[in-house]
């Protein structure tokens, strides 16, 4: 025959499954019930507490007194001459308990208990919930589309409902409910309502996830992919590497006959996936990112991070892809900002420049055409790099005898020293102050950017930040570094006024003692 007592546990085993919490938590959450009921029998003032048997589900009611020396609450404490009477081994500081009868579930009781039992059991499943997402946060989970909201995937991952957001989803992909799914734990944030656990298709680490289920050599660490960038639901690029000359990495990814790519692809609903070998050699890492596109010639300028590539005027939108997909792939693959001209286009640049450059020595010194197509082939382009040369360096130009240079030389001087005077004139003009014209770092070029930029004192300089100095002068006329050092030496002299009012403070300070 089965008891009430034997009921109250089969009923916390049957909760704590469904619910998969603690056992030891229904009950618990039983025991405030029932401690509730008693207390509004009994009266709220007691020191009423409530114990089930773990193993019978016997239930006893206990009321709690304190034994104290002086009796303040007559409901929860007792003197030590009336606790003596009781038990004489009574001391204070002791609970003396008295067990009462059991108390009867009425039809408001029983509410009141079964909304504290279901209150205290949510709460434990909220808990749970968290507790076994939070440290899942990029991994994989499968689950089950539950229903869909608005536009947003309900997916039931064991009992747990996680969201996967319209915007998280791969475009054109249509969920039903029932349909099994595979996505990457985005987030998972504590809520009032209980854990939020969001989920991700369309991120770039849920492709680098399924290589590392598919392909066994990434799982073990064998092959790293350092990078991954994605265009969800149409194509993504990927880098591998490994440490293991014996190894293809590409291969390994690829498998037998495509066959554990091509289960990534199922999975992304078709989406192109190119595998590319790592490499530290920036230009080839950038020519293997843009494949399939043959490339004719890499410039990369380390400096600013930026890479222009010229290719054959046939690959042109091969290698800039369908909407610049593959050049923007491409980029994000790399971290570099990648930049994609033909052949024909930076032929006609450089004619361009060349041109410019060449009309521009002819008009500034004087010369020539022929001796300004010898200065620009050897390097000289530009009137400072003549002006400030070793004169050794132009006399290594065939052709080239120590006058004609000396001559050269004198006269890009000459320019040079003319339009700085000019851009001095202007920078004069506009109202720049005298501490800041006449700070050494600064050349008349830079000056003149930080007039036209309304930075016309040396504290206006001071105030900038070295990223905002690289936007007005630009990336390649100087770096982050040297910027920063140049505003650092712009405030110096806020230092050494500090330092000076200082001392003068002191001397003040000792005249006066």
């Amino acid at each position: 025959m089965v008891t009430v007592h034997n009921e109250i546990l089969q009923v916390a085993d049957v909760v704590a499954r469904e619910k998969l919490i603690d056992r030891e938590t229904v009950i618990q959450a039983m025991e405030e019930a029932i401690q509730k009921i008693a207390l509004n029998k009994y009266g709220m003032d007691h020191d009423i507490r409530v114990t089930i048997d773990r193993k019978t589900g016997e239930i006893t009611i206990k009321r709690y007194r304190e034994v104290v020396e002086e009796v303040e609450d007559e409901n929860k404490q007792i003197s030590l001459a009336a606790a003596k009477e009781e038990q004489p081994e009574a001391t204070v500081g002791q609970y003396l308990t008295d067990v009462l009868p059991p108390v009867s579930f009425g039809r408001m009781a029983a509410q009141t208990a079964r909304q504290i039992v279901n209150y205290r059991v949510k709460e434990a499943e909220k808990e749970r919930q968290y507790e076994e997402f939070k440290d899942k946060v990029g991994e994989i989970i499968s689950g089950i589309v539950k229903r869909v909201e608005y536009g947003n995937y309900i997916i039931d991952v064991n009992r747990n409902e996680c969201v996967l957001r319209r915007d998280e989803a791969i475009p054109r992909e249509v969920l039903r409910p029932g349909d099994r799914v595979r996505a990457y734990i985005l987030e998972v944030v504590r809520d009032t309502r209980g854990p939020q656990i969001f989920l991700s298709r369309s991120h770039p680490q849920f492709m680098a996830k399924l290589f590392t289920q598919e392909v066994p050599e990434v799982y073990e660490g064998v092959i790293e992919i350092l990078s991954v960038a994605r265009d969800p639901g149409s194509r993504a690029k990927i880098a591998v590497r490994t440490n293991d000359q014996t190894i293809d990495p590409v291969g390994s990814c690829v498998g037998v006959r495509g066959s554990r790519v091509q289960a990534v692809v199922n999975e992304l609903q078709g989406e192109r996936v190119d595998i590319v070998p790592w490499t530290a050699d920036v230009p080839s890492f950038v020519i293997s990112a843009l494949a399939p596109a043959d490339i004719s010639r890499v410039v990369y300028d380390e400096e600013s991070r930026r890479v222009q590539v010229v290719v054959p005027d046939d690959n042109l939108s091969i290698a800039i892809g369908r909407r610049g997909q593959n050049v923007r792939l491409a980029s994000l693959l790399t971290g570099l900002e990648v930049s994609v001209m033909s052949e024909s286009d930076d032929t006609q640049k450089r004619n361009d420049e060349f041109k410019q450059v060449s009309t521009d020595l002819i008009n500034e010194l004087g010369i020539d055409e022929v001796i300004a197509h010898l200065l620009i082939s050897e390097g000289f382009d530009t009137l400072d790099a003549i002006a400030f040369c070793d004169l050794e360096e132009m006399l290594e130009i065939e052709g080239f005898e120590e006058g004609l240079a000396t001559e050269l030389q004198k006269r890009a001087q000459a320019a040079v020293e003319k339009r700085h005077q000019e851009i001095k004139k202007k920078v004069a003009e506009m109202g720049v102050d005298k501490s800041l014209s006449e700070f050494e770092p600064l050349t008349p070029e830079l000056l003149m950017v930080l007039a036209e930029n309304n930075c016309r004192t040396l504290d206006d300089l001071a105030d900038l930040a070295g990223d905002e100095l690289v936007e007005m002068f630009g990336e390649d006329n100087i770096s982050l570094d040297v910027a920063n050092d140049i505003i650092m030496q712009a405030r110096a002299h806020w230092f050494d006024d500090d330092a000076t009012e200082a001392s003068v403070e002191k001397d003040e300070a000792d005249t006066k003692a």
